[in-house]
């Protein structure tokens, strides 16, 4: 890792330990009652990081690839470089307004609980006391999903994983991990997804994101037929786009507020999607695959309880690309074999909740 990046990294991390408050973050907002009125609210930053391929450097039934002997000749010093760039990553999503790093995060394309636990314990993590929560699935390539948690917000109640069952012979995906528990004193559902890819080409694998997505849905409909007003968060690498037919046909999506009724869900990504924002970019194009998804009860205007207040991709200069083919395009680790310490091939994505305090 270079100085500048290490400098710049201490920097955040001695900013934000200055202004670090216990429990929520307490920040006063004008909510354009009148020009005098303020209020103040509790808010949090909920997290996602496709975390593009974070494997160890041990050889596995899954990977060669990523091994000090495979192709990419994967080793213990760029493993832990990655590390610390992806928790530097981490700990900077949505600080500009809290002061503080993520409240949950929620990850994907990661190998299995070691490269983890390094995460939350790296130097910039650490001081956060983050905890993980795991459950190794039966991805093909080895790579799962994971929620990353601060304990003293979020408490831990509950852990299932749901398997995407599909009528294609022979075809597994990631399992769908839910992390139930409670935030700040609300009860509180968390979904970590990475849905399938698009090889083969977009039309021809859209069967296998419906099924992912109708498993999703199934998810949110199980929690709310028990509380029609629980909070329910899902989140993930779903490779469409949020207009496409996975979010808007099976997940049933809306990208309005005023929208959410008649028992859809809120999808703020497909606001920024129509203004031309992505997360990943291919064939120079921007796709907006990465997304977070609300269940009614965070649309309501009862800010008495926590609700959405607004999600953002996090595209700064840093993570891009600086010349060549791939200019203005997330700054990846590899391409190809070639190795360019960077982060991943996609941005993160955050979302503030609020509650009046």
């Amino acid at each position: 890792m270079n100085s500048l990046y290490l400098r710049f990294i201490t920097q955040n991390i001695s900013f934000m330990r200055r202004i670090l408050l216990p429990f929520a973050f307490i920040i006063a907002f004008s909510l354009c009652l009148n020009a005098q009125e303020k209020k103040e609210y509790k808010i949090g930053t909920i997290a996602f990081y496709n975390l593009e391929n974070l494997f160890d450097t041990l050889p596995g039934a899954n990977d060669v690839e990523f091994t000090p002997e495979g192709p990419k000749n994967w080793n213990t010093e760029k493993y832990f470089s990655k590390i610390d760039r992806m928790g530097g990553v981490i700990v900077q999503l949505g600080a500009d307004v809290t002061g503080t790093a993520p409240m949950i995060v929620g990850v994907s394309e990661v190998e299995n609980i070691t490269p983890l636990n390094d995460l939350v314990n790296c130097e910039a993590m650490k001081p956060y006391n983050y905890k993980v929560v795991h459950i190794d699935g039966p991805d093909r390539r080895g790579v799962d999903c994971a929620l990353l948690y601060r304990p003293e917000y979020f408490k831990v109640t509950n852990v299932r994983m749901h398997r995407v069952v599909s009528e294609q012979e022979g075809f597994v995906t990631r399992d769908q991990i839910v992390v139930s528990g409670i935030y700040d004193g609300e009860e509180m559902h968390f979904i970590v997804l990475h849905w399938p890819s698009r090889l083969g080409g977009e039309k021809r694998s859209l069967p296998r994101r419906a099924e992912a997505a109708t498993t999703t849905r199934q998810i949110f409909d199980s929690i709310m037929a028990i509380n029609p007003n629980a909070k329910i968060i899902a989140m993930g690498d779903l490779n469409d786009d949020p207009i496409n037919k996975s979010l808007k046909d099976y997940c049933k999506t809306v990208g309005k507020k005023d929208e959410v009724k008649d028992g859809k869900l809120y999808d703020p990504m497909e606001e920024l999607y129509r203004k031309g924002i992505g997360s990943l970019a291919y064939g120079d194009r921007w796709n907006l695959f990465d997304q977070m998804i609300f269940s009614p009860a965070f649309v309501s205007t009862d800010r008495s309880t926590y609700v959405h207040y607004g999600s953002h991709v996090f595209n700064k200069s840093f993570l891009t690309q600086k010349e060549g083919r791939y200019k203005g395009y997330p700054l990846r680790t590899y391409v190809g074999t070639t190795y360019q310490s960077g982060y991943s091939d996609h941005f993160p994505v955050y979302s503030f909740i609020i509650k009046e305090k």
